[in-house]
């Protein structure tokens, strides 16, 4: 229930941005991309502000294996198999 009602506050919060900045809701396509990318990169900064707050390096390894997956999403490995119909005499 906290992370129905996290995402209701949240989406409260967007929609006093969007009345601020005179933007109609639903945003125009363009709009909505660019904030759901803004979205992706900001939660990435919270990791990355951890561990440069606990000392530890943020170097490329650590990008690719902690941030990489979650912003990118699981990449397609291939074609995937469909199971195959067969059709009934006619």
């Amino acid at each position: 229930m906290k992370l129905y009602l996290i995402s209701l506050g949240v989406g409260v919060l967007v929609g006093v941005i969007y009345a601020l900045l005179n933007v109609r809701s639903p945003a125009p396509p363009i709009v909505a991309l660019v904030g759901l990318l803004g979205i992706l990169i900001g939660e990435q900064v919270v990791p990355v502000a951890k561990r440069l707050l606990s000392g530890e390096p943020v170097n490329t390894a650590w990008l690719s294996s902690e941030c990489a997956p979650h912003m990118l999403g699981e990449l397609p490995s291939g074609p995937r198999s469909s199971p195959q119909r067969t059709e009934a005499p006619t």
